[in-house]
């Protein structure tokens, strides 16, 4: 499934494989001017090539490493001659065969390793200059791009909902996330839009980061509260969240609401 936006000057594109008539999961990336950033799972490459034959690709960005935003890296590379960058510390990992759990597979699907160069502090088109911000806490590695003059930020997975309800401790850094989060509503532009990798598009994006830290504070503080009454974990999840969520079965245990508990007890927001 593909789905093409125009939001002003850029060019949101939303892809998310169909199995027996639903969307399983949506992943968006952003066409501005040129240059792409993240290129979706790769059950859904072949339609991102055939969206951007007519528009004018000359470069690639991934924000971070995971299968549902480099999955197109492949296919782009042959079909359009395209440079990819991404960070240092992703560099390798899109070189390799990931491991992932079956549910990620069905999703999003297997990416072909490819051979991505390194971001510098900056990336430019013929029209804007997109200064790359180290944004950890989702996964190492992980950066957002930031347009000073329009504001327009596109954060990548840094800002995947409102109110999220799990983690995954193997990657995540609950504490690093918030870092990340106050070192992007503090970045000094006029203003700050934010262009989510799930495809929320924030006007207010700033207001969206410190509601967002300030929710995690407040679960942390409720989360303590209820320990300190002799709540066990599973009795905090379930006080919080109303049990467990479906991802937890579904990646072996990897993401759950018990993970996001264990990680509001210990961090320091």
């Amino acid at each position: 499934m593909i789905e093409v936006n125009r939001i002003g000057e850029v060019v949101q594109i939303k892809l998310g494989r169909e199995l027996n008539g639903e969307v399983l999961h949506l992943t968006s990336v952003y066409l501005i001017d040129g240059l792409l950033i993240d290129t979706g799972p790769s059950h859904t490459a072949e339609e991102l090539a055939q969206a951007l034959e007519s528009e004018h690709l000359k470069l690639a960005v991934n924000t971070h490493y995971h299968e549902d935003h480099i999955g197109g890296n492949a296919i782009l590379m042959r079909k359009f001659g395209i440079r990819i960058l991404a960070s240092r510390r992703s560099v390798p990992l899109i070189n390799q065969v990931p491991g992932l759990y079956p549910a990620r597979e069905l999703v999003w699907g297997l990416p072909e390793p490819t051979e991505v160069g390194c971001l510098s502090e900056t990336v430019e088109t013929d029209r804007f200059r997109f200064e790359v911000i180290e944004t950890p806490g989702h996964c190492e590695g992980h950066v957002a791009l930031i347009e000073r003059a329009t504001g327009w930020c596109f954060s990548g997975d840094l800002f995947v909902a409102p109110e999220p309800k799990f983690f995954r401790p193997s990657e995540e850094d609950l504490e690093a996330t918030v870092r990340s989060m106050r070192r992007l509503a503090e970045f000094p532009a006029d203003s700050l839009v934010l262009f989510t990798g799930p495809g929320d598009v924030i006007a207010e994006g700033r207001q969206a980061l410190h509601s967002r830290i300030e929710h995690y504070r407040a679960l942390a503080n409720r989360a303590r509260e209820l320990q300190k009454q002799g709540g066990s974990v599973v009795a905090i999840r379930d006080e919080l969240f109303g049990g467990e969520g479906p991802w937890a079965e579904a990646t072996g245990g990897d993401m759950s609401c018990e993970h996001l508990v264990r990680a509001l007890l210990d961090a320091e927001i």
